[in-house]
Formats: structure tokens, sequence, C-alpha cells
């Protein structure tokens, strides 16, 4: 499993794939930029540009000034943590894997460990990467990382300000995965972190 975002840094498609990333020339122009929006977590920016077919139009990006940090921890027994609480954009409340925003120019397992014992308590021994993701690269740069981490130990919670109202729930990993599977839990880092490590595991 890989350990920190370094080794990423050179991943390619399979050998068999005629589209290497590293291969294929940005078919977008890029002629002018205008920053719309900013606050502490993103900014807003619109382009003018040309499309592949060299067409006029415009382009929205927005960039996040956090990386999205996302943490399954594991016990010997299969049990983890989901972490719910109101989502203001959404309107609703939900169940998630712990996760939170670690800043560009730190390591995302730096930020994994603080985010863990923020909501959870636990810290972990040992700590595995196993899944990177672009969550919407159609209008965003933010880069998502998950971990796996296991030999946990439990402690106090620090949750910040914003999460006053979290609530913490130990359950089988079996079936917080049958709540993804049942759409009950939408969130894509926790939907893809749970996929993941029930497959890694067997469940």
């Amino acid at each position: 499993m890989v350990s920190d975002k370094k080794e990423f840094d050179s991943f390619e498609l399979i050998a068999s794939n005629p589209y290497r990333m590293s291969s294929v020339k940005n078919p977008w122009t890029t002629l002018s930029g205008e920053e719309k929006y900013d606050n502490r977590w993103i900014n807003v920016t619109e382009y003018q540009v040309l499309n592949p077919s060299g067409g006029k139009g415009i382009y929205g990006k927005v960039h996040f000034k956090n990386k999205a940090i996302g943490i399954i921890p594991l016990d010997e027994n299969n049990n983890t943590w989901l972490v719910g609480q109101f989502r203001y954009t959404l309107n609703t409340f939900e169940w998630e894997i712990p996760e939170g925003g670690g800043p560009l120019d730190e390591y995302p397992l730096d930020a994994a460990k603080r985010e863990l014992k923020e909501e959870t308590g636990l810290t972990a021994q040992h700590w595995s990467m196993i899944q990177r993701a672009h969550l919407s690269n159609s209008v965003s740069d933010e880069e998502g990382f998950i971990y796996l981490a296991e030999g946990l130990e439990q402690g106090e919670k620090e949750i910040e300000e914003t999460e006053a109202d979290m609530k913490v729930w130990k359950l089988p990993l079996s079936e917080a995965l049958q709540m993804v599977l049942a759409g009950r839990i939408t969130d894509s880092l926790s939907v893809m972190g749970i996929l993941k490590v029930a497959r890694l595991k067997g469940i």
C-alpha cells in the first residue's frame, strides 16, 4: 500500500493503455482569467477559453485551498467509526468517515492523523494510504487522500467549533458497507474508502 503522496507522483495508467496521461497534450487554450470570489477555503476564477474544437467560451474553476482527507479506522474485529453531522450545503444530517481538510503544503498523512484524533479521539499505530481521488474534476481541483488506520487506541476528541453537533458511531465495517450499497452514505470519500477497505479485507 502507498504510504505517502510522493509515491503517486509518477503514477500512470496501465502500460497497455494507448493514452498515457503524460503524453496527452492539453487541447484547451486559456485567453484570460478573472477572480470572481475568494475566501479562506476556496477561490473561484472565470477563464475565457478556446475549447478543444476552437470555439470561444468560459470555464469556471473552483480552487480548493486544502486537500480533502478521509480516514477508515479499523480495529482487530473489523469495526470502524463513522461521524455524523448536519451538512449545510445539503440541508441534511449525514453519516461519513472521519474526514477534513489538510493545508496544501502539509503531508496528507499528518492531516489524517490530526483529523482522526479531533473527530473520534482515536490514534493509530499503522497507516496506509489506500486511495487518491479528484472529487469533482470538471469544476474543481480538489484532491482527496484516503487512509486506512489500524492499531487503534481511544483517547479524547478535540472537535472544532463547526463540529459541535458531531456524533460518533462505532459499528462493524460490514454494516457501513451495507449503508453505502443502500445509498445511505453518499459522501464521496466515504463511499470510496469503505468500498476499498471492504475489498482489501475481503468483507
